[in-house]
């Protein structure tokens, strides 16, 4: 199994970390493991979910939309006021 080590941790994170393990009747190491889990697994979900949002955007049909103004249009308008 590999290992990792990381050195300089701040010491009200290592603090904490001890607390959270100690409460889960983990050891530090763990505990860790548990919490990189957590996080790498949230990260792959949001990104999940944007892709299904974006997806769900670009197969939104919008009525009328060539009856929409150019943008283009638009901005030169307001800026000539």
């Amino acid at each position: 199994m590999p290992i990792l080590q990381v050195r300089d941790i701040p010491q009200d994170l290592y603090e904490k970390l001890s607390q959270v393990a100690e409460a889960e009747n983990r050891s530090i190491a763990q505990e860790t493991i548990v919490l990189l889990k957590k996080a790498l697994n949230y990260q792959e979900e949001r990104i999940a979910r944007r892709k299904q949002i974006l997806e769900k955007i670009k197969n939104t049909k919008i009525p009328n939309v060539d009856s929409f103004p150019d943008p283009v249009d638009l901005i030169r308008e307001d800026r000539e006021r």
